[in-house]
């Protein structure tokens, strides 16, 4: 069995099931599902998401970085998965500033 053809681990399905509270047209970061999960580790948040299986009816387009960049998205963090997520986030109403980021008042935080 492949890395990708086995089940979601306990803690991945934490993850996937965060990732439904995060609404169309927001976005969280790592480190909020990672606080949210009580984790610690915002690099496990995207170790999960790059082996979700579910996508993208789990939508692990909605996690950023921390400076509201878009990150990464399948592991890549160029190129055209990174044109795919943000064609996504458009589409879903999400808005960019001038400088690329993610403009923060679409930025969910699960304490809210």
């Amino acid at each position: 069995m492949t890395p990708a053809e086995r089940p979601p681990t306990e803690f991945e399905k934490k993850v996937y099931d965060a990732l439904h509270l995060v609404p169309r047209g927001k976005v969280t970061t790592y480190g909020h599902i990672a606080r949210y999960l009580s984790c610690g580790s915002p690099r496990a948040i995207g170790q999960a998401l790059r082996r979700n299986p579910f996508a993208p009816g789990t939508p692990c387009h909605r996690v950023v970085s921390a400076d509201l960049t878009i990150g990464g998205f399948f592991g890549a963090t160029t190129g055209s998965p990174i044109d795919r997520k943000r064609r996504l986030l458009e589409q879903e109403g999400v808005r960019f500033g001038e400088n690329g980021a993610i403009d923060p008042a679409c930025s969910y935080c699960y304490d809210e």
